[in-house]
């Protein structure tokens, strides 16, 4: 060994015997050490039909997502069908607009128009929710003095909903307005029915997030103003900082009859998806909401960033913290991105 000044001196580095990076050298060594990964049948797409406009409308921000008409809704999902997507989320946006006793018969009709055209080459989830048909745009029933939701009379309309859409074919329902006690009321709708192989997915998790901008104009779902004194939907979606509410809300839903889990939005929650999944055994799905996908297709087109590989990174990371299942507006770009 050289000496520099009698002192022993190391002209290389010490040498480690655990190396972190040969098994990272090549594609071939990395694709065999990866863990859990997406995968394209994990996948779900969603879907907005509208009643009422006489053509297709883009999405702000939701790149080649649109507001459908029933018309254009089929033409969709057979387009979808052909990209290897076969799973997904509808949302219908009716025109009429009622604060109680809902018309659920649009959503409905184009549910059973789908499941006419497609049977059983399509798995159909329904969201269940008020936002869209209440000219208020809260997720529930308000109450008389206009400052808080009547939790009986949500529940109430979100039951008759669910039993709507179960009847005209919905391979599940997908309850996401956080109103105390309604997965319950809508599993014994349901079981009293004769309609007990229906699916029941629960928003579990829902956060009140500042993500669901896009999305808000896709469904015409953000509150309303006017006399409005309720102007956010704090009230009833879990607070960003009460991860222990997440918890509860699962406990009680599971109970209750929940079939599979939701976190949403994804990114900003991968924590509370990570705790969550590894407690309760129920199939886990995570919602990649407007904002986040938004986001990275913004950076795509500034630039900024690759679309395909900031996209796969994402789902990754659902994946990796418990997500079984993927609902996101890029799920029909899954096959390909993802191969």
């Amino acid at each position: 060994m050289p000496q520099c000044n009698t002192i022993p001196c190391y002209t290389d580095p010490p040498m480690s015997r655990i190396s972190l990076r040969r098994l990272r050298q090549d594609e071939h060594i990395r694709a065999l050490t990866r863990g859990p990964r997406p995968h394209p049948e994990q996948f779900i797409q969603p879907l907005f039909v509208v009643e009422g406009i006489p053509a297709r409308e883009p999405i702000p921000g939701l790149t080649g997502v649109y507001r459908d008409t029933p018309q254009s809704l089929l033409q969709q999902i057979e387009a979808d069908l052909a990209k290897g997507v076969s799973k997904f989320l509808l949302f219908g946006v009716p025109a009429t607009h009622q604060d109680r006793n809902i018309d659920w018969s649009f959503t409905a009709g184009q549910i059973a128009a789908v499941k006419k055209k497609f049977g059983a080459r399509v798995w159909l989830s329904v969201d269940v929710c008020l936002c869209s048909a209440t000219p208020h745009g809260h997720c529930g029933v308000l109450n008389d003095s206009l400052d808080h939701l009547d939790n009986v009379a949500s529940v109430r309309e979100l039951a008759a909903a669910a039993l709507a859409y179960a009847k005209a074919g919905a391979d599940c329902v997908a309850p996401s307005d956080m109103m105390d006690g309604r997965i319950g009321a809508i599993r014994s709708a349901l079981e009293a029915n004769g309609l007990d192989r229906t699916v029941l997915m629960s928003y579990a998790a829902k956060f009140h997030s500042s993500f669901y901008g896009p999305f808000r104009v896709a469904a015409d779902s953000a509150p309303k103003g006017g006399e409005l004194k309720l102007s956010d939907r704090a009230s009833y979606q879990i607070d960003p900082a009460r991860a222990n509410d997440a918890l509860l809300s699962v406990e009680r839903d599971v109970a209750e009859g929940a079939d599979i889990l939701m976190v949403k939005p994804g990114m900003p929650y991968l924590d509370v998806l990570a705790d969550l999944s590894k407690r309760f055994a129920q199939p886990w799905a995570v919602y990649e909401v407007s904002g986040e996908y938004a986001g990275i297709e913004l950076m795509a087109d500034a630039g900024l960033a690759d679309r395909v590989r900031a996209h796969r990174e994402a789902w990754a990371g659902f994946v990796r913290a418990g997500a079984s299942m993927i609902i996101s507006y890029g799920a029909r770009h899954a096959r390909e991105w993802l191969s």
